[in-house]
């Protein structure tokens, strides 16, 4: 209450405030925007957070090694391959467990997946947002290619559960490869009917070239990782910049555009996609015999002290901070997801632009709110 009548007394004669938001879950989430606006011109974007938080650090810190990993599905759930393996690698740290060539490989492929399913429900959703409604069809089309895959191997569809510390939970399923071969196949021949939709549409480009624009130096400030950063022209990409598993052995470009606006934004992500599907080709007939999952102990002890392990999301840097003190849980756990600084930056973008402009600013974000509420 006290924060609204501040805004209410920082106003000025002919100012409008407008509240957008909150909306379902199921829709972008639970997002609050208080918006100043004189006439449609924005002059300031307050989001306002909360209303889905779970505690989810202070959860973490009543389960053990093993059970707090997959509290991290349900805040990207678009990226809960990486946030599990994030997870997985911060706990492998403390214990210097050494994982076999075989579930390194297998946690890629599974992590790249993720990546191009989160992509292509970006792109269609974003596709609604600006008023078309196909795109949203295209994009669902290949993304349950993917989906049935990990249905297939992990048993479900979104929230997977399946990185363990030391290697993943099961081998892979015999159909996997067949499968993963199927879906290359037709999203090469399908991924130009997204150009044609949407990249070279003229009422589409017009909608986001020049709009949200965000400086390189604006985007260090903000603190902003993954394609937000990275269509600003700052180098971000953590499978680049600090590889883990076998990133270093694999040859893909990190995708950077200088122009910092919601079309690079959308760029960035196009051709991400591009390099996930060529470092998915290289692996798809390369994986290795062995092991899927390194010998643990049933009940695991992180050694005391402090670990940081980071990630490389569909969002951005996701960085996983862990303190022991010896035991079966964790002393403190804190979660550097990308969602909150990226959101820190909509005002900053959203400044001086038409309300219009809003939604397209929002949609280039590609923000998942429970991985913002943890």
């Amino acid at each position: 209450m006290y924060r609204e009548t501040e805004i209410l007394q920082e106003a000025v004669a002919g100012d409008l405030i407008i509240n957008v938001g909150p909306q379902h879950p199921s829709t972008h989430g639970v997002l609050h925007l208080v918006i100043t606006l004189n006439g449609e011109t924005i002059k300031k974007v307050e989001p306002h957070l909360g209303y889905i938080h779970r505690s989810i650090e202070k959860m973490c810190e009543s389960l053990t090694f093993r059970q707090f990993i997959y509290v991290t599905s349900k805040m990207d759930y678009l990226s809960s391959h990486i946030n599990n393996h994030g997870c997985s690698l911060c706990v492998e740290k403390g214990l210097q467990i050494e994982v076999p060539e075989r579930a390194q490989v297998i946690r890629v492929l599974m992590d790249e997946l993720t990546r191009l399913a989160s992509h292509q429900l970006w792109w269609g959703a974003l596709g609604m947002d600006v008023g078309a409604l196909t795109p949203f069809f295209h994009a669902f089309r290949e993304r349950e290619l993917i989906n049935d895959i990990f249905e297939e191997t992990c048993g479900t569809r979104l929230t997977m559960n399946y990185m363990v510390p030391g290697g993943v939970m099961a081998d892979l399923h015999p159909n996997f490869q067949r499968r993963v071969h199927e879906f290359i196949k037709q999203f090469k021949q399908k991924f130009d009917e997204y150009d044609e939709l949407l990249t070279d549409n003229i009422i589409f480009k017009n909608r986001m070239q020049g709009v949200g624009v965000l400086s390189a130096a604006d985007a260090v400030s903000y603190g902003c990782t993954g394609p937000v950063a990275r269509a600003s022209g700052v180098s971000s990409d953590i499978r680049k910049l600090y590889p883990y598993e076998i990133y270093n052995k694999l040859q893909f470009d990190e995708v950077i555009e200088t122009a910092g606006d919601c079309y690079s934004r959308y760029m960035v992500r196009m051709k991400e996609m591009r390099q996930s599907l060529s470092i998915i080709e290289q692996l798809i007939d390369q994986i290795p015999e062995g092991e899927y999952q390194a010998k643990t102990k049933a009940v695991l002890k992180l050694p005391k002290g402090e670990y940081y392990s980071r990630v490389e999301t569909a969002r951005g840097e996701f960085g996983v901070y862990i303190v022991s003190e010896g035991g079966t849980t964790p002393y403190r756990i804190k979660f550097r997801s990308p969602g909150f600084s990226n959101l820190s930056a909509l005002d900053h973008m959203a400044r001086g632009g038409k309300i219009g402009d809003l939604v397209a600013i929002m949609g280039s974000l590609d923000l998942v709110i429970p991985d913002i509420d943890r």
